[in-house]
């Protein structure tokens, strides 16, 4: 299984947003700055995240995104599921049928063993993902990099008061 580009964009975009302060927007343009991405193939992924209820949009000067939902209750299939759709990862197309003993009668999709392996592993894979919050991810960057929602915030807010300011000598 191989996942588009907008999904990790929009999980670094979800944990940004989860360090900022509740209701505060912050522009698709300030995000694709932060990570040196494409503007509009930026905010197409965000714009799937409205549409899924993960985030809101505000229009105007001080617009933007924010979450629309604490990020203890955004899960990372969530995201997943809102960039990349809700289709089956493999899909048993029941080529047995035309095999010698198949039989176009049967359910293939739900016999195959094959078919089964597949989608226990799909079932396992998202189970994990739903397992793993926004939040919790948040949580474990900041222990690891102490200064990493300062420093974002400093950035996509404009603030001139984060980690990196202060190592430049910026006050």
């Amino acid at each position: 299984m191989k996942l588009g580009q907008g999904v990790e964009w929009g999980l670094h975009s979800c944990v940004n947003m989860s360090w900022t302060a509740p209701g505060e927007a912050v522009s698709s343009a300030r995000l694709a700055e932060f990570y040196k991405l494409p503007a509009a193939y930026l905010n197409k992924q965000l714009q799937a995240l409205v549409r899924a209820g993960i985030l809101t949009s505000v229009s105007g000067p001080r617009g933007g995104f924010s979450l629309a939902r604490r990020p203890d209750r955004i899960s990372v299939l969530d995201v997943v599921l809102a960039i990349e759709g809700n289709d089956h990862a493999f899909r048993c197309e029941g080529i047995t049928k035309d095999a010698p003993g198949g039989s176009m009668d049967a359910d293939y999709a739900r016999t195959c063993l094959i078919s089964q392996t597949m989608r226990h592993a799909e079932v396992t894979w998202r189970t994990e993902l739903s397992r793993q919050s926004i939040a919790g991810i948040a949580q474990s960057i900041e222990r690891r990099f102490p200064e990493a929602r300062e420093d974002a915030v400093s950035q996509l807010m404009g603030a001139k008061s984060g980690t990196a300011d202060r190592q430049r000598g910026v006050t």
